[in-house]
This record gives structure tokens, sequence and C-alpha cells, in this order.
């Protein structure tokens, strides 16, 4: 019989509790809207709390989990390291889980981005990109060169910076307009390639060329903005234009880095090397909090140069030896099989489930690429109907403002991947 309690705890005592004190993201205080209990995760598998409900998880844990839950070889890799030691502080110490998963970032990153700095998580390595690029031209007397250039429907995380470069209409952080800085932005990227798009990206970064410090984008795939795809000609556009008027180029790879888009990096598409790239989520294959700012050597020179020849950052956890083990362990998992074709495999699943999508009521657009399932509506979703339609189908998905998509581990099998499909044609139909 299922247990009804957690260490203790009924799930009705629980929820209320959580109900009372816990903050979600997105979400007011106190909560309105009732979450699963999850007892634990195994495979594909979320367990629910109380009545041992499974559910497949769709989502990757906000696209994290690539090898899916309580995996033996990253478990072993996390045993190991907790014997050793969990966490030891980063300034004027080092240790080999860091410097491991330093190396194993620049030989498997786009050519040319050599030096590492390991983050908490996706929204830091992002405030963390940007100082490198405000730096970098303060330390080579350019300190006039402080904004930066977007596009629109982009999302980059939720502190101050990046949100900075999220879309400032109709984006998550539209409340604060007037307080954030006011940055450069071009319009949605086309999927298809136009010339007259990449004029006005040349246009744009000609005409600020004297006061952008860099351009930052989320390569090929637009994330939590809106999950749009656009091709990948417009990063080369990019490239050669910022090389053309002294501009840095970032590219925010934390969720598209780690073969979810069919190549180990977006950028591998356009085959262009950025001066800074951010990653992030599947970096420990979602065993916990951990994220990287790469950048070239020319970069790093530029700061090193400055009167202040260091860059100013240092977080408590930085280089944190637990999560720099699992990362490598997850890298070395993901490199030691052939995940273009797991990828490929979960693509081809994708696009037969979500075909039926198409001819739904309500719905707008249906898109795969890689491991990223998308439906959009022409209409505002209703989460709670949405969510409860895919739980009906035994399938965990998170859809939000107009969309219900899917990022699935990578070791989601056939038979699943058809459930997630139905799931998501479910929720479309019913949100």
């Amino acid at each position: 019989m299922p247990d009804p309690h957690v260490s203790g705890l009924s799930v009705p005592e629980l929820l209320e509790l959580d109900r009372r004190h816990v903050w979600h993201p997105y979400g007011p205080m106190p909560g309105r809207q009732e979450p699963l209990v999850v007892e634990s995760a195994s495979g594909v598998r979320l367990r629910l709390a109380g009545t041992g409900t499974e559910l497949i998880d769709g989502m990757s844990s906000w696209w994290s989990a690539i090898h899916g839950y309580n995996h033996p070889a990253l478990n072993e890799a996390a045993r190991d390291q907790l014997g050793r030691m969990s966490h030891v502080m980063f300034g004027g110490l080092t240790h080999e889980p860091a410097v491991r998963l330093a190396k194993r970032l620049v030989d498997m990153s786009p050519e040319g981005l050599e030096h590492v700095f390991l983050a908490d998580s996706g929204s830091v390595s992002v405030e963390v990109a940007v100082k490198m690029c405000l730096q970098h031209w303060r330390s080579l007397g350019r300190p006039g060169k402080q904004r930066l250039l977007t596009w629109r429907g982009g999302y980059h995380g939720d502190t101050w910076q990046p949100m900075s470069v999220c879309d400032p209409e109709g984006g998550m952080h539209e409340l604060w307009q007037g307080v954030l800085q006011r940055q450069v932005f071009a319009d949605p990227p086309p999927v298809a390639y136009e010339e007259s798009y990449a004029d006005q990206l040349r246009e744009l970064i000609e005409r600020h060329a004297d006061e952008l410090a860099a351009v930052i984008v989320e390569p090929v795939v637009q994330g939590a903005g809106g999950m749009r795809f656009h091709s990948p000609a417009y990063l080369r556009v990019l490239r050669e234009a910022c090389d053309a008027h002294d501009v840095l180029l970032v590219f925010d790879e934390i969720a598209t880095g780690f073969g979810r888009t069919g190549s180990m990096f977006a950028a591998e598409h356009a085959a262009v090397t950025p001066d800074v790239m951010c990653v992030g989520k599947a970096l420990t294959g979602g065993y916990m909090t951990m994220a990287a700012t790469l950048c070239t050597a020319q970069v790093a020179d530029g700061i090193s140069r400055g009167e202040v020849p260091v860059l100013a950052h240092g977080p408590t956890f930085m280089g944190n030896p637990l999560a720099a083990a699992v990362a490598c362990a997850s890298i070395d998992l993901l490199l030691g099989q052939d995940w273009q074709t797991e990828v490929k495999r979960v693509e081809t699943g994708l696009r037969e489930g979500l075909a039926p999508a198409a001819e739904l009521p309500g719905v707008r657009n249906v898109r795969v690429l890689g491991a990223i399932g998308v439906v959009q509506l022409d209409h505002e979703i209703d989460m709670a109907a949405a969510t409860r339609a895919a739980v009906r189908e035994g399938v965990w998905l998170r859809p939000f403002r107009d969309l219900v998509y899917t990022m699935p581990p990578y070791v989601t099998g056939d038979a699943d991947l058809a459930r997630i499909t139905a799931a998501v044609c479910a929720a479309a139909r019913e949100g």
C-alpha cells in the first residue's frame, strides 16, 4: 500500500505547510495552485507521495536531467566525492574536480574558448558574462561601451543584468521597465533566413558600436521567452558584424548546451565561436546547481590589462567539488555514448507524436528540433487544465503562456515518448 506520509508528515500536512511557507517560482504567496508532492524519482519517472502514482517526466526538470534520475554513474560520482570533501572555498585553493571540469568544457566547446569561470547558476553565469564584457572594454580605456544588444523574445535569467536583456514587452520582467538599464533590442529573429533582418542586425550594431559592450543571444533556440527557433545563419551575421565594429559576442547556451538541439552546442549549427559562452542546466545532469562562463584569451587578456586586473566576482560555492565531480561524470556519460543518435531518435519520436497536434483547434504552430518539441496555441493556455490533462495521461509537463512543450531526458524510450506526445496533444486540446 502507498505510504500517505512523507518523513512523518502526511501529504495534506505537507501541502498545508507548503502553502503557508514555501514560495514557488513565478507564483504568489500564499500559493493558489496545489503542487504535486514528489517522493522519489528514477529513470524518467517521478513517483508521487501518498498515491505512488508515477509520471513520465517530459521536462527533464527544467531541461537539466538529460540522463534521467537516480543514475548509477552519477550517484557513484557523488558518493565518491562526498567521501573526499563536499566543499572547500575556491579562493586561494583549487581541487581536481574543478580542474578536470574546466578542461572538459574547454575541450568540448567551440574552438577558442579557453578560460572557465565556475558559477552557481545559469543566471549568475550571465551576470559574470556581462561583467566580463563591461570590464574588458573598461580595462582597454573604452568605458563608454556599456550597453548590450539582443533580440526580442529572449530570456537570460532572473537576476539583474540578465533581466535587462529579456524581452521588455510581454516578457516575465516587464515589471522592471524604467528601473533596469535600457539595452538595444532588435526585432525577434525570423525562423528562416531573411536578408532584410540580417541588415537590421548589421545596422543596429554599426549604429550603436561606440556604446555596445556586447551582443548577447540564445543561439538557434530561444528558451523560456517563447521557445522560438531561428536560422543559424543569423549567428554568422552577428559574428561578422561584431568583429567589424569591436563588439563582443555572447552566446547563452544554458538551455541549448550539451546536445539538446542535436549539436553539442547550438553555436556549432553555424560553425561560430562566441567571445563568451554561458552553460548550465544539464551541466551536472540535473543533480545540483552549477553553471560556467567560458571566454576567449582575448577577453581575459583585456580584463587583465586594466587598472583592476582581476574579475571581481567570487561566489561562496564557486567550483563546488561535489557539483564539479558530478558534472564531470555527466559529461563523461554523455560523450561515452552515441548521444547524437539518441537525440535524433527522440527528435523522430517527437515529430511523429506531435504531428496530430497541428490539426487541433486553436493550435498555431508545431515545431521540433533535437530533443525539443513545442505546440504553440493562438491563446493564453489554462495552465491548470492543461497540467491536469497531461497528468491524466501519466506525464508531467509545465505549460506556460501560449505554449505546451516538452524537453524530455535523452534516455526516454520510444513508448514513453509516445505517451509524452499524447500528453502534449491532450494538454493543448484541453488548455
